[in-house]
């Protein structure tokens, strides 16, 4: 699915003046942090569309199938049937879910016409099960009843406070609900505060998190985020003026559940350090809250286990 995209994506921006492209992923950039929430499309043309699939799909992509295989490791006997995509622009969420699972029907809802354009172009022959509408993303958004998971990536960060609480209540009628924002101090706050929303409505929370109850990092001192490396393709590098074939997308999510699941017994939140001769987990656990975990050699097998695991694992691996 990854190769199919990028084959998808490339020369997207052919015929596009480099200025114009980089004015466009400028602005962009500014709007992906989430420093201007607005009651208006992000993407408002071609130019936009273009320059934000060349420069953001891979990593969105990468950030979404992450979090997804995440919470599919936590129903491994469930598939979704139907997906509704929240503000899912060019699909880059749509691509992750149909990686993830074999023949969910995904509907993709947004406000800028020129994107849903564009992700039906891009997934032409690839997505045949994909419906493209255009929607307001706020408060009146429905999600029809019976949809099995909803996926909201990089999208709360751009609205207003009131219209972020309305696309979660929304999402948490969903038997599944996956939200995806930037791994930023701001990003984990709106994560923090959608995974009340869902919890108070009704929903287990089932990943990152090994619990449903608060979130133990204390708001200010530290945030919760994860990594997905990201290959570079060529284009991809030109558009983001980069030298490296890779990067890593950082990203804070959430995932709940009215289903049958539970979350792994903990979970490991930073790169673990290795040293020699042992391995030092930072975790966030069932009962216990925020610890450190020193495996040593004397561990064995679960030092073997440790120098295998990496940021966002369940710990132990497998369980």
């Amino acid at each position: 699915m990854h190769e199919e995209l990028r084959a998808a994506l490339a020369g997207l921006l052919d015929g596009l003046p480099p200025t114009q492209a980089a004015q466009a992923v400028d602005r962009l950039i500014s709007n992906y942090r989430g420093r201007t929430p607005t009651d208006a499309p992000v993407l408002r043309d071609r130019a936009d569309v273009a320059a934000y699939a060349a420069y953001r799909m891979p990593a969105t992509f990468e950030a979404v199938r992450a979090a997804l295989a995440a919470f599919a490791a936590r129903v491994p006997d469930w598939s979704p049937a139907t997906h509704l995509d929240i503000g899912g622009g060019t699909g880059a969420a749509t691509w992750a879910t149909a990686a993830t699972w074999d023949g969910p029907r995904s509907t993709v809802l947004d406000w800028a016409q020129p994107a849903l354009d564009l992700g039906r172009e891009l997934a032409e022959g690839v997505l045949p099960d994909t419906r493209w509408q255009r929607r307001t993303i706020g408060e009146g958004l429905t999600v029809p009843p019976g949809t099995d998971l909803v996926t909201v990536s990089y999208v709360l960060g751009e609205l207003r406070p009131e219209d972020r609480r309305a696309v979660v209540a929304a999402a948490a009628t969903a038997r599944a609900v996956v939200l995806i924002e930037p791994g930023t101090p701001d990003g984990y706050l709106r994560i923090r505060e959608a995974r009340t929303q869902l919890t108070a409505a009704g929903l287990r929370i089932v990943a990152p998190c090994p619990h449903s109850d608060t979130c133990p990092i204390v708001p200010g001192e530290d945030w919760c985020h994860f990594s997905a490396r990201v290959s570079r393709s060529s284009l991809h590098r030109q558009v983001k003026g980069g030298s490296l074939p890779y990067e890593d997308e950082k990203f804070s999510y959430v995932a709940a559940t009215t289903l049958d699941a539970t979350p792994a017994p903990a979970r490991v939140t930073r790169k673990p350090q290795l040293r020699k001769g042992q391995v030092l987990l930072d975790l966030c656990t069932t009962t216990d809250g925020l610890q450190r975990t020193t495996i040593t050699k004397r561990h064995t097998p679960e030092y073997r286990q440790a120098r295998n695991t990496s940021w966002g694992d369940p710990w132990p691996p497998n369980s």
